[in-house]
């Protein structure tokens, strides 16, 4: 089965916080993108609400909710007691939990799983009592042992960081090495019964080799070269053509 596309919404909503006014409205993009062929849409809400704001949150859910049935509602972020609540308040499908500092311009890393494995096991445990399953943001660099450790917290999912993937965009040898080194993360992930995520500088023109090299890919959640190619061909032809990326029929 292809790969689903979650619509991060990120972008849009920064653009949006530039002025004091309600547009772009990051509910009626959404819309858009779930019209015209995605199947949810991820928002990362930093402590600061400098992109996505927590007032946002209910209006995405009620979008899902009362249009959108079929669709998942991804919220990612590191597991403060803050953001927890905002989880349990929301109510989202899924949960990835990302390693960031507040201050991080994005995310830039997984999990040390060595490190963090008993507060992850906590967390999980929090989340999936309340319904929501749980992702795991990881390094995708080939390491085995840490699939083991990713299950081992109770997680159902691991996220990929494909960004030394996306920055290979002008260097194919390395591109090809930087996808093998994903491929074998996610097939160790496959082998412990983790379902896999990949997200971060995805575009219509890796994705091709990414899901070739991953078949079982679940998701993939784009948001920074959706946002930039929607300039160009406006949302909607650009989630259709992000979605043949990933080897829809749409």
């Amino acid at each position: 089965m292809p790969a689903k596309l979650s619509v991060n919404l990120n972008a849009i909503a920064m653009l949006r916080n530039r002025r004091d006014l309600p547009w772009p409205d990051v509910a009626d993009l959404g819309r858009i993108a779930l019209r015209a062929g995605a199947s949810g849409l991820t928002v990362h809400p930093r402590p600061d609400q400098r992109h996505i704001r927590f007032s946002d949150l209910p209006i995405l859910r009620a979008l899902i909710d009362d249009e959108f049935p079929s669709a998942e509602f991804n919220i990612e972020g590191y597991p403060s007691e803050d953001f927890l609540a905002l989880c349990e308040a929301t109510e989202p499908e899924q949960v990835t939990l990302v390693p960031d500092d507040p201050s991080q311009a994005t995310s830039d890393h997984g999990w040390d799983l060595d490190k963090h494995q008993d507060f992850l096991k906590g967390v999980v445990t929090r989340l999936k009592a309340k319904g929501m399953r749980v992702s795991l943001f990881v390094d995708g660099d080939g390491r085995a042992e840490a699939m083991a450790l990713a299950k081992a917290t109770g997680a159902e999912r691991v996220e990929l960081y494909t960004g030394p993937y996306g920055g290979c965009y002008d260097n194919p040898d390395e591109a090809a090495r930087q996808v093998e080194l994903l491929g074998l993360t996610a097939d160790a992930a496959s082998e412990q019964g983790l379902a896999v995520n990949a997200g971060h500088d995805l575009t219509v023109a890796n994705l091709p080799l990414l899901v070739k090299r991953i078949p079982q890919l679940a998701e993939v959640s784009i948001g920074h070269g959706l946002t930039a190619d929607a300039l160009e061909y406006g949302m909607a032809e650009t989630v259709r053509r992000f979605c043949r990326a990933c080897g829809q029929t749409i």
